[in-house]
């Protein structure tokens, strides 16, 4: 019969090789948001790092800097929202059943 204290070494063991993976996993994974009807698109990846920034002709030739300004602060910041939850889902899912419920910690299950 198994140890407990080894089966939860064992238990540690996978959980840190299945985060490692989802991880890998989500440096790999693009999300791209467009704001302004088109005229940006950024893209980040799943670990919420800002991979692309694209602008249109008409949103260089704007006259309206405070509006630019803030339609790229808006889509980069749904972009990273996105990206968060992907990353809570990813992980949540590579980890289900190997993470105790631990009460105040919002781990992702």
């Amino acid at each position: 019969m198994s140890n407990p204290m080894m089966q939860a070494m064992e238990q540690l063991q996978m959980m840190q090789q299945k985060m490692a993976e989802a991880q890998a996993a989500l440096e790999s994974k693009m999300i791209v948001q467009e704001g302004g009807g088109g005229m940006l698109s950024v893209t980040v990846n799943g670990l919420g790092r800002l991979m692309r920034l694209q602008l249109s002709p008409e949103a260089l030739a704007t006259d309206d800097r405070e509006m630019l300004e803030d339609l790229l602060i808006a889509t980069i910041n749904r972009a990273l929202e996105v990206a968060k939850e992907t990353a809570n889902e990813d992980i949540g899912a590579a980890t289900r059943g190997l993470m105790p419920n631990i009460p105040g910690l919002d781990l992702p299950m």
